[in-house]
């Protein structure tokens, strides 16, 4: 029971400082956000490591000059999307073009249009929180699948913003069943393909020219339901506001090979995923271990 408490005393202490945090004007923490994330920056820590390899390897002829300072701009970045996060709370329809503006909603609807409800492929990129509460707030009918944070305080705090504006939220785990009803709502369910998972669980596709083992679930569920499948990134603007732009439907590969099939949908999907990244290296969380799991059993002699 005292275990409950204090994780309620958590929830309560952070929920209280996002909304400090909300008090702040968007500019302002915006650019409180670039020196957190310059502070950020110079602190050892084991996931600055991971980043700083991850950038190494997947821009190999990058030097190492380069590589720390796209670093240093990806710890900016995020810097600024952590503050921007609690603003979540200040969203109105009505000022909702001061945090961004939306390209491309004519695919959307396109996809909409076909009464199958509709997959957003997107990644851990840009601010895709506030991508969320906007989309949530301007289309309405959304469902986000989500990993739970590890910190439960911080869990409650985070799913309660994405959901402020009704979305749904589908945990991972099993989530196939709850992923197929929202589609049958005629829902936009978005998912965020952009981490690793288990041999089981996924495919190994071609991702900054290395093997990474990708989710499968967005591949089978798109041939089984037949469900447009609409990419949806967030880029942020010279003048602060992030553009969410959504792209025209992604055709679907089936030609019976159900496990080629799969194979080839995770990786064209994945290769979108890559192509933003590339445009917007400071854009992408790089934190991840995403390419930990191998295509290989390790033998200890």
């Amino acid at each position: 029971m005292q275990m409950v408490e204090l994780m309620h005393v958590m929830f309560r202490l952070i929920d209280s400082a996002f909304k400090l945090m909300s008090c702040i004007s968007f500019k302002k923490a915006q650019l409180a956000g670039k020196v957190l994330g310059s502070i950020a920056y110079h602190i050892p820590m084991s996931r600055r490591y991971v980043a700083l390899e991850n950038i190494r390897k997947s821009f190999p002829h990058m030097n190492e000059a380069a590589a720390k300072q796209l670093l240093r701009h990806v710890f900016i970045h995020f810097g600024r999307v952590f503050l921007e996060i609690p603003h979540i709370r200040k969203l109105t329809r009505r000022n909702l073009i001061h945090y961004m503006d939306f390209a491309g909603e004519e695919n959307l609807e396109n996809a909409l249009s076909k009464g199958k409800g509709v997959f957003i492929l997107s990644a851990h990129f840009g601010n895709w929180e506030l991508m969320c509460a906007a989309a949530s707030l301007k289309l309405g009918k959304v469902a986000v699948v989500a990993r739970p944070l590890d910190f439960t305080p911080m869990d409650r705090v985070i799913n309660g913003l994405r959901s402020r504006f009704g979305a749904a939220i589908i945990p991972h785990k099993k989530a196939t069943r709850r992923i197929i009803g929202a589609l049958r709502e005629k829902k936009i369910v978005g998912i965020l393909l952009d981490q690793k998972v288990d041999w089981y669980e996924g495919a190994f596709v071609p991702f900054f020219g290395r093997w990474a083992c990708t989710n499968k679930g967005l591949a089978v569920l798109a041939l089984r339901t037949g469900a447009p499948v609409v990419p949806a990134f967030s880029i942020r603007q010279d003048d602060g506001r992030y553009r969410i732009t959504f792209e025209k439907e992604v055709e679907l590969h089936r030609t019976g090979d159900k496990r080629g099939d799969v194979e080839d949908n995770t990786e064209h999907y994945t290769r979108i995923i890559e192509r933003y990244i590339r445009k917007n290296p400071d854009h992408w969380f790089w934190f991840h271990k995403r390419w930990n799991t191998k295509n290989y059993c390790e033998l200890e002699i």
